[in-house]
């Protein structure tokens, strides 16, 4: 599976350096798609070409929710501060976790934006159930201590995948767990030269079981499996 993701990286490698405007008009293509379908995933309610004038234009769509137009633009916010993570090359930690959290969160629930939880909680649909919140800052430090540790035996695929899926495992936020840990899978792909990935709105409910799945039996295939399926199609958008 890594194999066919490596090629294709190392087709593109040797292509660049690729050209001003087409990276340009890549880079605006999947952030759009990707802040639709994170916030799409999450019941936002904003179509594609209204997330586009929300972005773009910096206009209000009729109908539709402050919280909505607040959550496109709290996640862009959250994926450029992610870019100036690795343009500095710094290691990730508890801290840029909850500033990403406290960018998506901004202006929609402040008490709660970038702080853990301090109240229980549990996932609809989901027969996981998460840790009490006193065990949440023991957990995060574990995570980030695999992270730096065993997580880089992984291929940086399933490094990625395995980041998101205990993340929100241990679900530290009372709300915004989904598009944090989305931010993080696609920080550990872009950091090591992998593009973008969006996980389409349409495969929600796959998602969602191989998460479940993952967080009960400790076998993380199937979102692997699904991390490279979007991997492969933003290769391909590439090439």
């Amino acid at each position: 599976m890594f194999e066919i993701v490596d090629k294709k990286k190392n087709r593109i490698e040797k292509k660049r350096p690729l050209a001003k405007n087409t990276l340009k008009s890549l880079r605006e293509k999947l952030f759009l798609e990707w802040t639709y379908n994170s916030n799409a995933i999450e019941g936002n309610t904003l179509t594609l070409s209204e997330t586009k004038v929300v972005l773009e234009d910096g206009l209000t769509i009729g109908g539709k929710t402050l919280k909505e137009h607040l959550e496109v633009l709290n996640h862009i916010d959250a994926i450029l501060y992610m870019e100036d993570i690795i343009k500095n090359n710094e290691s990730l930690s508890e801290r840029q976790i909850k500033n990403i959290h406290n960018l998506i969160l901004k202006g929609i629930d402040d008490e709660n934006a970038g702080r853990y939880r301090k109240e229980k909680v549990v996932i609809s649909g989901a027969e996981h159930l998460p840790p009490e919140p006193i065990r949440v800052q023991e957990q995060m430090g574990k995570l980030i201590e695999w992270y730096n540790r065993d997580g880089e035996k992984l291929h940086t695929v399933e490094r990625a995948a395995v980041l998101h899926t205990d993340l929100v495992k241990i679900h530290p936020f009372i709300d915004g767990n989904g598009r944090t840990a989305r931010v993080l899978l696609n920080f550990e792909l872009m950091k090591n030269g992998y593009p973008i990935i969006i996980i389409r709105n349409e495969d929600r409910v796959k998602y969602y079981e191989t998460l479940d799945k993952a967080h009960i039996t400790g076998d993380y295939s199937g979102f692997v499996d699904l991390t490279i399926e979007a991997l492969n199609r933003s290769l391909d958008l590439y090439l």
